[in-house]
């Protein structure tokens, strides 16, 4: 399920670090973060879909190696990340 156009361009005005970023790790986790919650949801309803449960799975992983390369490279910036998404680690 693609994110709305208005949905990723306020995700991505949030978090970028300067005004044409589109792809840093920030970024990056913000926007997996968002489909992650919309999938969450989703199987509140649907219990069943475990084509979908395989697809969130596969994102929380690469959320994770994302955070664990910004974990590696910037911790300052992983801690502003972590706490600005309200994330477990």
């Amino acid at each position: 399920m693609p994110l709305e156009t208005e949905a990723t361009a306020g995700v991505v005005k949030t978090h970028r670090l300067h005004e044409t970023d589109t792809g840093s790790p920030e970024v990056q986790i913000a926007l997996l973060t968002h489909r992650i919650t919309y999938l969450t949801e989703h199987f509140k309803t649907h219990k069943k879909d475990h084509h979908s449960r395989r697809g969130l799975l596969k994102l929380v992983s690469r959320r994770r190696r994302l955070l664990n390369y910004l974990k590696r490279s910037d911790v300052g910036r992983y801690r502003q990340i972590v706490s600005t998404l309200k994330l477990r680690k």
